[in-house]
C-alpha cells in the first residue's frame, strides 16, 4: 500500500511506547524524527513534512492525555489526525449526471482509471460511460475498448478519426443517455506544448464538471511540476493515485495534491476494473497504521457475497449463519473471497491483521494460499453430492476415493476437511446474526475479538 514503509515505522516507533502512561521529550523527538525520515523517502515535499512533524510534536508536548488513555494510544491518535489532515478530504463526486475529464502523462494509467471508475458508477447505480480520444498511442482505442468490455459499461471511440476534440464531440453525443461521461485523454512521455494545447480543447468542447489527474504511485518529486501545469492548464479538481499494488512510495502523488489544492477521489491497484475504490481519508490513515478499514471491508464482503449470490440464485450467504455449514458453501466463501480482490488488501482492512503483517509471511505464502484453493476446488469437484451436504461422514476408505479421483493427495483431501471444520467452527460465534444481513455487525463482532487470526477463519479458507 501507499506510504506503507512510513506505516511500519511508525508503528516501530508507536511500540515502544507500550506501558508508558506520559511520553517525554526525547520520546516525541524520536517518533517526529522517524516520521520525517520516512515521509521524505517517500518522496513527499520537505514543506510538508516539515509542518507535519512540528503539529505532531507540539500537540504530543502540549496536549494532555485524556483519563485512561496510554501514552501510546495518546500519540497514535495526534499522528493519525494530522495524517488524516494531511492527505485532506476525498473529492467531492455526487451521485448524478456529470462529465469527468482525465488528465495525465502516458503511463500513468488513465485508460485503465477510465474503465475502473466508469464501473466503480455502475455499482452505484449509474449508467457510465467511457470516451477515449486518445489519437496519439498506438492501441489505446483497442485497449479502452477491452477494459470498458470488462466493465461492462458503454463506450465511444473511433481509431479512423484523428481529431481528438471531434472525437469528444461526438462521443458525447453518441453516449447521451448515459449518466455519467468519463473523457479519456492522450498523454505523452513529458509535458509537451502540443499535449496542453490538446487538452484543453477537449476540456472547452466537453465543458467537464470535474478535472482529474492520473498519476502513478511511483512519480516522485516530478509530481510537483505537473500537478501545476495540468493545474494552470485546465484546473485540478481531483488526483488519482493508480498503481499501489507495486513497491511505489506514492509521496509525489500526495505533494501533487497540496500543489493543486485539491484532494484525492480514487485509489487503484491491480489490473482487474474492480480493483480501484473510492478514496475515504479516515480509512486509509486507519489501514496504513495497522487499525483496519471495517467500513471498506464491509463493502468488499457485501459486494463480493451479492455477486456470488446472483451467479448461483439457489445459494443464501444467510443461510449457513442460520444453519449447517457444508462444503458447498465454503466453496461459495472462496468464490466470495477471489472476488474480493487481493489477499494483501483485505488483510489491511481487518483490524490488528494488516499494517505490513503480510511482509512477516514467506515470500510464496499467497500463492500457496492460492494454490490450496485451487486444490480445495478440484477435490470438490470429485465428491458427491452426500459428501459435500456432510462432510463429517467421510471415512478413510472415501478420502482415499476422492484423493484419487482427483489427482490430489489423501493429506490435501485432509487438509480441506480440517478447514472446514475449523470455518464452522468459527462460524458458530455468528450463528445468529445474520437475520436481515447485518454484515457490519459481523465486521464488528470480528473486531472485538482481538485482530488476531481466529476472525479470518470465518472469512475464507486460510488455514
Amino acid at each position: 500500500m501507499v506510504l506503507d514503509n512510513l506505516g511500519s515505522s511508525l508503528r516501530g516507533s508507536l511500540d515502544k511506547l507500550s506501558g508508558k502512561s506520559r511520553v517525554s521529550e526525547e520520546d516525541v523527538e524520536e517518533i517526529v524524527k522517524e516520521i520525517q525520515r520516512s515521509l521524505l523517502q517517500a518522496d513527499v515535499d520537505v514543506s510538508l513534512v516539515m509542518d507535519l512533524s512540528d503539529s505532531i510534536e507540539e500537540r504530543a508536548l502540549e496536549e494532555e492525555p485524556p483519563g485512561g488513555t496510554t501514552a501510546r494510544d495518546h500519540v497514535l491518535s495526534i499522528v493519525y489526525e494530522e495524517l488524516v489532515d494531511l492527505v485532506g478530504e476525498s473529492t467531492e463526486l455526487p451521485l448524478e449526471s456529470q462529465t469527468i475529464l482525465l488528465a495525465g502523462l502516458q503511463g500513468s494509467g488513465k485508460t485503465t482509471t477510465a474503465a475502473k471508475m466508469a464501473w466503480w458508477f455502475s455499482k452505484k447505480g449509474l449508467r457510465p460511460a467511457v470516451v477515449q480520444t486518445d489519437t496519439f498511442r498506438p492501441g489505446a482505442y483497442d485497449q479502452a475498448k477491452e477494459m470498458a468490455s470488462r466493465a461492462e459499461v458503454e463506450f465511444y471511440g473511433d481509431p479512423d478519426n484523428d481529431d481528438p476534440v471531434d472525437i469528444a464531440r461526438k462521443g458525447l453525443a453518441e453516449t447521451s443517455e448515459a449518466d455519467v461521461h468519463i473523457v479519456d485523454t492522450a498523454g505523452r512521455h513529458a509535458l509537451e506544448d502540443d499535449l496542453i494545447d490538446e487538452i484543453e480543447e477537449i476540456e472547452r468542447a466537453v465543458d467537464p464538471d470535474r478535472n482529474l489527474l492520473v498519476l502513478d504511485a511511483a512519480i516522485g518529486q516530478g509530481a510537483k511540476d505537473q500537478a501545476q501545469q495540468f493545474d494552470e492548464s485546465i484546473g485540478i479538481d481531483g488526483v488519482v493515485i493508480t498503481k499501489l499494488d507495486g513497491t511505489a512510495k506514492g509521496g509525489g502523488a500526495l505533494t501533487a495534491v497540496n500543489e493543486t489544492d485539491s484532494s484525492i477521489a480514487f485509489l487503484g491497484s491491480g489490473e482487474t476494473v474492480q480493483d480501484v475504490e473510492r478514496f475515504e481519508p479516515n480509512g486509509f490513515i486507519s489501514r496504513l497504521l495497522g487499525m483496519g478499514d471495517l467500513k471498506q471491508l464491509t463493502e468488499r464482503v457485501e459486494r463480493a457475497m451479492e455477486e456470488t449470490q446472483g451467479e448461483e440464485e439457489d445459494w443464501d450467504p444467510e443461510d449457513m449463519l442460520q444453519g449447517s455449514f457444508t462444503l458447498k458453501d465454503m466453496r461459495h466463501q472462496m468464490n466470495a473471497m477471489n472476488k474480493m480482490g487481493p489477499l494483501d488488501q483485505v488483510m489491511d482492512m481487518i483490524p490488528g491483521m494488516g499494517g505490513g503483517m503480510m511482509d512477516e509471511l514467506p515470500d510464496d505464502a499467497m500463492d500457496v494460499t492460492k494454490d490450496r484453493m485451487r486444490s480445495f476446488e478440484v477435490i470438490m469437484d470429485s465428491m458427491t453430492e452426500a459428501e459435500l451436504e456432510n462432510p463429517r461422514a467421510i471415512g478413510a476408505s472415501q478420502v482415499e476415493r476422492i484423493a484419487r479421483g482427483s489427482g490430489t493427495s489423501e493429506e490435501r483431501v485432509r487438509e480441506l476437511l480440517e478447514q472446514h471444520k475449523m470455518m464452522a467452527q468459527t462460524l458458530k460465534q455468528f450463528q445468529g446474526m445474520g437475520q436481515g444481513g447485518d454484515m457490519e455487525r459481523m465486521m464488528k463482532k470480528m473486531q472485538g475479538g482481538g485482530g488476531g487470526g481466529g476472525g479470518m477463519g470465518g472469512m475464507g479458507p486460510f488455514g
